[in-house]
Order: structure tokens, then C-alpha cells, then sequence
């Protein structure tokens, strides 16, 4: 057996193993709601497509070039591919009836917290740290979907803290939680693990920090109290869907503004989010499907 036999024999064994993981992360990915399973799986598909196919053309003696320069070619196709989807897949709900920015009201359904172990703890850690639920609310965001929240006070009333729970594809429910404090001069302070794209911009007086990483509402918690340390903050005496509501209208008036959005009457005909924001979509996609990253505006 000479050398390139060898070489052969290696490359069959990582694309059977690259194979095997893509497939085991693929499973539990559908499974839980994890933005590490997430991340590790499309990498691994990533490379079990690019080597799996370098690999198969190499071996065919389809193409006249080396493995690796194959394997190049095919990692940039599936980034193509992926950039191509992503964008189409923006560009519809972009002409879509999903609201961008719901309203919400309160909810009277009875279906508040969902029966989920993590977001059982969740509760139990909110009630243990002090805080008190306000009010259940839920926001219809169109095609029949409804998104709901719960929104939380400490016993200082200067942290509110929101639930947000979204309904997947797998029939679980994923969620984010945000801490948010107002100051005595008007600026805003939000601490969250929100780990959906947004791509919009934030208003001048928001000071918005993104952790998607952080899944822990203690270590979130902590952040948001070394963040707000020192500030002579206001107490909240707004109710908190109205609060909600208006700092919906306020992101969606600035969206339109910076360009994020179209003004209302070319979104018919333009669709709602410009060539500029579906840019910006994008990259945010990428950035957290692939990094766990959330860019800043």
C-alpha cells in the first residue's frame, strides 16, 4: 500500500466521521434549543459537505485538480448556496404579513409559562432573586403565530425583566430574557441573551448589550447590575405593556428613519426591509448561526 492509499484511507475515515457527527448533532439540535448544538452542527455540515464531496470527485477522477483545492471549491459553493438561502429567505419575509415589531396586549388565554424544566428554573430563580410578575402578555406576529411574555419587577422597581417565549419548528419553546433600567436623564439600559437576528437599529438613548451566550439569568443578572452600578435610575411607574408598546413604535419609527425599513407607502411595492437592512439580516444571520455573535447598531 503506498502513501496515497494512506492519504485515501484517511480522508474515507474523517468524511465517515464528520458524516456520523452531522448526523448525531443534527438530531439533537432537533431535539433542544441549544445555540451550541446549533453552532457545532452547521459546521459540521459545512465540512461533511465540502470533504464529503472533494472526497467523492477526487475519487471519481471527475476533476483534475487536488483534494484540497476541491475541497476549497466546495466549501465557498455551500457558502454560496447558504448566503443565497438566507437572503431568499429574507427577502420573503420581508414581503410578508409577520409583523417586525408586534404590539402587545395582555393575555387572557391562561397559557403563560410553558412547561419546560429550564424555563421552570428560570421562574423559580426570578422568584427567589426578588422579582415579582406584573403582567402575561402575547403579541400575534401574523401567519397564525403568537408569541408570548412575561414581564417581571424587582423589589426596587429600577429592573424589569421580560421573558420572551418563541414557539420552533420542533414544537419546544425557545426563549430570551432581557433586564432593562431607565435613567434619571432618559437612557435606556438592556442586558439580554437574545439569540435571534434583529439587524435593526437601536434608538440614540438605548444602551442595548447582547449576550448570546450567556443562557444563565444569574450571570446575566450580574452583568446588568455591574452596568446600571452607580447610575441614579428612575423607577418604573408605567405599565408594562404600554412601556412595550411604545418602545415598539419608537425602534420601528427609527428603523425607518436610519433605512432599515421602507416609509409605509413604498413598503407594497418595495416590500418593508431595504436593500441595506436585508443586508444587514444577513450578516447578523450568519454571525450568530455560525459564531453566536450579535452585532451592535
Amino acid at each position: 500500500m503506498n502513501l496515497s492509499d494512506l492519504v485515501s484511507l484517511d480522508i474515507q475515515f474523517l468524511v465517515s466521521i464528520l458524516v456520523i457527527v452531522s448526523i448525531l448533532l443534527g438530531v439533537i439540535n432537533s431535539k433542544v434549543n441549544s445555540l451550541t448544538v446549533g453552532v457545532l452542527n452547521r459546521w459540521s455540515r459545512w465540512f461533511c459537505v465540502s470533504i464529503g464531496l472533494a472526497f467523492l470527485v477526487d475519487k471519481l477522477e471527475w476533476a483534475n485538480r487536488p483534494f484540497w483545492a476541491l475541497a476549497i471549491i466546495f466549501f465557498l459553493c455551500w457558502l454560496l448556496l447558504e448566503t443565497l438561502y438566507t437572503w431568499l429567505a429574507i427577502s420573503a419575509m420581508s414581503q410578508s404579513s409577520v409583523s417586525l415589531f408586534p404590539r402587545f396586549r395582555n393575555n387572557q388565554s391562561g397559557e403563560e409559562w410553558p412547561a419546560q424544566k429550564k424555563l421552570i428554573q428560570l421562574r423559580d430563580w426570578l422568584r427567589d432573586n426578588g422579582f415579582k410578575k406584573l403582567q402575561a402578555l402575547v403579541a400575534d406576529i401574523g401567519n397564525g403565530i403568537d408569541i408570548r411574555s412575561s414581564i417581571y419587577q424587582d423589589s426596587r422597581g429600577i429592573v424589569r425583566a421580560q421573558i420572551l417565549f418563541i414557539p420552533q419548528p420542533n414544537g419546544l419553546i425557545n426563549y430570551s430574557l432581557s433586564f432593562t433600567s431607565e435613567t434619571a436623564d432618559g437612557e435606556r439600559l438592556v442586558t439580554d441573551n437574545m439569540h435571534t437576528p434583529y439587524g435593526g437599529f437601536y434608538p440614540d438613548n438605548w444602551n442595548v448589550v447582547r449576550r448570546p451566550w450567556t443562557r444563565s439569568a444569574n450571570t446575566l443578572f450580574k452583568l446588568h447590575e455591574k452596568r446600571i452600578l452607580n447610575l441614579d435610575l428612575e423607577e418604573y411607574e408605567v405599565d408594562p405593556v404600554d412601556d412595550l408598546n411604545q418602545q415598539q413604535g419608537v425602534l420601528e419609527r427609527k428603523n425607518i428613519e436610519e433605512g432599515f425599513l421602507f416609509p409605509p407607502h413604498l413598503q407594497e411595492e418595495n416590500g418593508r426591509i431595504t436593500w441595506e437592512g436585508r443586508y444587514r439580516v444577513w450578516k447578523e444571520v450568519w454571525l450568530l448561526n455560525y459564531f453566536g455573535i450579535a452585532s451592535r447598531s
